[in-house]
């Protein structure tokens, strides 16, 4: 990834590929990366965004935009990306990941390689998916999460995403491991929550990671902590 570590650079505009850390909101990254900039280069306002939302559980590859990069923002969130991961079968959350605890603990001995084949294969193709209660959507002016983490439920249209390629790369049960090439607007937590549904077990995601996001690899990206000191080590 070629950056030019200048105030000029940032303020023209530049496109940074990203590996985000466990455990970091997306917002997080941007505002660490705006605040670090501004920092280092006496800047009092620069505009710095992201093309498409990861999770705090999530890693992985996110874009990010600088100064009159970001009036491009729409046209990098509309590629498709890819994910790797895992789901764990036999039980829900609220949240279809880890932020929130397991219910409705299910037996999976019913499982066989031959029933997760058929199961994996109604996935391909566009499909109908509703996104996680446990989300940064707005309805009314209220993100979908705060409403949820105040125990009030909502009603989530469904939409229709592609699901471009679906692959079980190991089953070790209760738990998979997946690899998934998708639209944009695809929510890889209702996509292991609705595979538990149809296998009548429920499922929830264990991990995941953004791998690419159209030809931008995540191989290709700096970790936060190496932008940061490439910020600081600039000639």
């Amino acid at each position: 990834m070629d950056i030019i570590r200048t105030k000029e650079g940032f303020l023209e505009g530049q496109l940074l590929l990203i590996d985000k850390p466990l455990g970091w909101t997306s917002f997080q990254v941007v505002n660490k990366i705006r605040w670090a900039i501004r920092k280092e280069f006496d800047i009092k306002k620069i505009k710095v965004g992201h093309a498409g939302t990861l999770d705090p559980l999530a890693t992985g590859l996110m874009l990010i935009c600088t100064g009159r990069m970001t009036k491009q923002i729409g046209q990098y969130m509309g590629m498709h990306k890819t994910y790797t991961g895992s789901f764990r079968l036999g039980a829900t959350t609220p949240s279809y990941d880890l932020e929130t605890s397991i219910s409705e603990p299910k037996p999976t001995n019913h499982i066989t390689a031959e029933i997760l084949e058929e199961v994996r294969a109604g996935f391909l193709g566009n499909i109908e998916q509703k996104p996680p209660l446990h989300s940064a959507i707005k309805k009314n002016g209220e993100r979908l999460y705060t409403l949820a983490r105040a125990g009030i439920t909502t009603e989530i249209p469904s939409r229709e995403v592609q699901i471009i390629d679906f692959k079980l790369s190991e089953i070790n049960l209760p738990d998979l491991s997946f690899y998934v090439s998708c639209s944009k607007g695809t929510y890889i937590r209702s996509l292991a929550h609705d595979f538990g549904q149809k296998l009548g077990c429920g499922a929830h995601l264990t991990s995941l990671k953004r791998t690419a996001i159209s030809s931008y690899q995540l191989s290709d990206a700096l970790t936060l902590d190496a932008f940061l000191h490439s910020l600081d080590a600039k000639s």
